[in-house]
């Protein structure tokens, strides 16, 4: 497949059916037990910080942005992992450090020894896992998955990460409770644990890469000049960074928000944002029979507005309890419809037209900038916070979110209907 590649969101082949395929089983089950131990972790993190630690707002948005901040070394990660053979060792070696990293916090807890600074290295060191697994991840999918089956595979991985969103917040918020924030990031840790060792069963042949060219650097720079030469892959990466960088003003103070402006306790935190992500688990399940009706680039554009303007009307949420409780979980419910219905279409999309041969370095390009941009969206909230108000700041965040379909809209992507169609 050449860089300017085809698309589509269905083949002419019906997919093959995925559930009976033992290795994508094997695989979706590692991924959905870590997606379970991740929700766990990402309440329980700025918990860490906002109860034991009386952090201000932001420093919660420092702790936010260092867990995105080694996106940036995506670039080089990227090129580093294409030259290598083995991608399913640098997923389980990702897994494993993630693990003992995590582990770190309820020892220290256990000797009433937590710091902010421990809390920033944790943050820090299970971010830059976090990045070494998605380059590698990128070639390990397709040596699993048939391109035919792609939005398929997409989409089921899509529903159990939905499926983490519903009950991963709500058993968070009880752990968390119940055993306290540092004690309940043992179930991530061993989340990790679980993942490394199902990897581990997956038979998989990993052709070796192909003779080096050129070097490291000439490897990131062909990354980024597909990136951003690619017509699609351009308008996905302008579209996706956009509603990144918005949506992580309001993903970096909600827990706050939720905890001292509303007045929510851990466990209705997780309740509202666990039957919120009931929307993500219909997003998931219905966005490859949308975008069969209606074509893969129209659904992807819904997705791009569904997805951050809800969250503008979280700075109304007002009343007793249980009407916050519901206006949170309303506003989380149709948001994640509609990042669901963006990130399968888009993620098929950006596999299908990515070479075989560029997909880490294409990733690390991708990653560098797209999730890159996330710490400086946490920081941005912080200051914002700070200044004008947690209410204002989340109103801005949500609005400005849907300028993000504007990439889509002057880009071929909105043409595109299916997997077999020219994507310029």
């Amino acid at each position: 497949m050449t860089a300017t590649g085809t698309a589509s969101a269905t083949g002419a082949v019906p997919p093959p059916a995925l559930h009976r395929d033992r290795r994508f089983r094997t695989f979706w089950a590692g991924e959905t037990i870590s997606q379970f131990g991740d929700r766990v972790s990402e309440l329980a993190l700025p918990l860490i910080a906002v109860t034991l630690l009386t952090a201000t707002p932001v420093q919660v948005s420092v702790l936010t942005a260092l867990i995105w901040l080694p996106n940036l070394l995506g670039l080089f990660l990227g090129a580093w992992v294409d030259q290598r053979t083995h991608k399913r060792r640098l997923l389980i070696i990702a897994d494993l450090v993630r693990a003992a990293v995590l582990l770190s916090l309820p020892v220290a807890y256990l000797f009433d020894a937590i710091t902010l600074t421990q809390l920033y290295l944790v943050a820090l060191l299970t971010g830059l896992g976090a990045v070494l697994f998605a380059m590698a991840r990128q070639a390990f999918f397709v040596a699993l998955v048939p391109r035919s089956a792609y939005v398929d595979a997409t989409s089921k991985l899509s529903m159990s990460r939905s499926l983490s969103f519903i009950a991963g917040p709500a058993v968070g918020g009880g752990l968390v409770q119940a055993l306290s924030a540092p004690v309940a990031i043992l179930v991530d840790a061993v989340s990790f644990l679980g993942s490394a060792l199902l990897l581990r069963r997956i038979p998989v042949t990993e052709a070796p890469p192909p003779p080096r060219q050129t070097s490291t650097l000439g490897l990131v720079r062909e990354g980024l000049v597909l990136v951003l030469r690619h017509p699609v892959l351009r308008a996905a990466l302008g579209c996706t960074s956009t509603v990144n960088f918005f949506t992580f003003i309001t993903g970096a103070l909600l827990v706050l928000y939720a905890s001292r402006d509303l007045d929510l306790s851990a466990g209705a935190i997780g309740v509202a944002l666990g039957f919120g992500a009931l929307g993500g688990l219909a997003g998931a399940a219905l966005a490859p029979r949308i975008s069969r009706a209606i074509g893969l680039g129209r659904t992807a554009m819904i997705g791009a507005v569904l997805f951050p303007a809800p969250l503008a009307l979280t700075a109304l949420v007002t009343g007793p309890t249980w009407t916050k409780v519901a206006m949170l979980a309303a506003i989380e419910l149709v948001s994640s419809v509609g990042v669901m219905l963006m990130d399968v279409n888009l993620n098929a999309l950006l596999t299908a037209v990515t070479p075989d041969d560029a997909r880490g370095r294409r990733a690390g390009a991708y990653s560098a900038v797209n999730y890159g941009i996330r710490p400086l969206g946490a920081l941005v909230g912080g200051a914002l916070g700070t200044t004008i108000g947690l209410r204002p700041t989340l109103a801005i965040a949500g609005l400005g979110g849907v300028l993000a379909v504007l990439w889509l809209v002057a880009s071929p992507v909105r043409h595109i209907r299916t997997l077999d169609e020219p994507a310029a």
